[in-house]
């Protein structure tokens, strides 16, 4: 995780226990946490609008349709060639 041990995150937990106390560290991680799921959503809404939109193109159900046909076929060559 970005070249963090377990000392350089104790150093940083020990600084923020300094710097911001007892009391504010839980809704600190509160509020980091509920800013991480917000932005995980996020990029999932995000995600699906692209897959929706691109499923809506013209074409691309059956180029999928057919790409599907053709991995169907490469895996029965590759199972009568063994």
């Amino acid at each position: 995780m970005f070249g963090l041990g377990t000392p350089e995150l104790i150093v940083i937990l020990l600084i923020a226990f300094l710097v911001f106390g007892s009391k504010k560290l839980p809704e600190i991680g509160a509020g980091l946490g509920k800013a991480i799921g917000s932005f995980k959503k996020g990029l999932g809404d995000i995600e699906d609008a692209g897959v929706d939109l691109k499923m809506s193109l013209p074409g691309v159900k059956e180029m999928t349709a057919v790409k599907e046909q053709i991995d169907k076929a490469k895996d029965l060559t590759g199972v009568l060639g063994k």
